[in-house]
């Protein structure tokens, strides 16, 4: 007989039982989600899109004339101070991405080309005509994107006054006093009185921030919050106090220090006077 060995062939494997059907991928979880994302950032993109250039003010594209004047100009009178590609030297900024609504407000209120270093750019008469003032800007706004000249419908001062008050009093009346004629700062710097700025400016300098001033983007305050400030300042500049002298309007701390020095001051001296002439 012959001995017996024992078998070395494996034991087959057993086989894997079939998918049921109608189970699906584990994958099929993560690509739906991925797919739902992407749809739903798709749709917010487009949304928030189209309603920030529905708040945006829109300017109607420069023509190539007028930004090949606009350079000319440039150079010949802004470029010794901030460079010849507007890049900015050592003693004046870059004005790229400053947009058209800074070249507007700094040139149109005079305030540039400076007449002097100091402080602060002072207001002064306006060097340039309308159409150069245009120019200058439309020239500015096409070496990057930035803040743009305002639409008419912000400026009309038909908003809600009431609103701009609270806004006003809140974000701007401790520079510019609560009636807006303005107020002194640190280093010979001052936040200048408002009346008889017109509401194309005002509007400008709340979105570009010059001088000392800060930035007001449209996050901050909404194209009709800034409508709102301007109606607002319209609305006292046309319409005098009608609680008489208004001492400059120089703010509640101004006028009731003038009270006590000078109607204390009053009371004592008739109060002195009457006993002298009793005795």
């Amino acid at each position: 007989m012959r001995p017996h060995t024992p078998s070395t062939a494996k034991p087959a494997r057993k086989a894997k039982p079939a998918r049921k059907a109608g189970r699906r991928h584990p994958l099929a979880t993560v690509a739906l989600l991925a797919i739902g994302l992407g749809l739903t950032g798709g749709a917010y993109a487009a949304f928030t899109t189209t309603t920030a250039s529905a708040d945006e003010p829109q300017v109607a594209a420069a023509s190539q004339s007028s930004v090949d004047e606009g350079k000319k100009l440039f150079q010949a009178n802004c470029a010794t101070c901030h460079g010849l590609d507007a890049q900015g030297t050592s003693v004046a900024p870059s004005l790229i991405g400053v947009g058209a609504a800074a070249v507007d407000f700094q040139v149109g209120t005079g305030r540039m080309p400076m007449q002097m270093q100091g402080p602060q750019a002072q207001e002064k008469p306006v060097q340039f005509t309308d159409d150069q003032v245009k120019a200058l800007a439309d020239y500015v706004a096409s070496l990057a994107p930035g803040p743009s000249i305002p639409e008419q419908k912000y400026l009309d001062g038909k908003g809600d006054a009431a609103h701009g008050a609270e806004l006003f009093r809140i974000n701007c009346a401790m520079c510019h006093n609560v009636a807006g004629a303005g107020g002194a700062l640190t280093e010979g710097k001052y936040a200048p009185p408002l009346t008889g700025v017109s509401a194309e400016h005002i509007y400008e300098a709340m979105v570009t921030g010059p001088q000392n001033m800060p930035v007001f983007n449209d996050l901050n305050i909404t194209p009709q919050g800034k409508a709102d400030i301007i109606t607002y300042l319209k609305y006292i500049q046309n319409n005098p106090s009608p609680g008489g002298f208004e001492l400059g309007n120089l703010g509640p701390v101004a006028e009731g220090l003038f009270l006590w020095i000078f109607g204390l001051g009053a009371i004592v001296a008739l109060t002195v006077w009457i006993t002298a002439k009793s005795n």
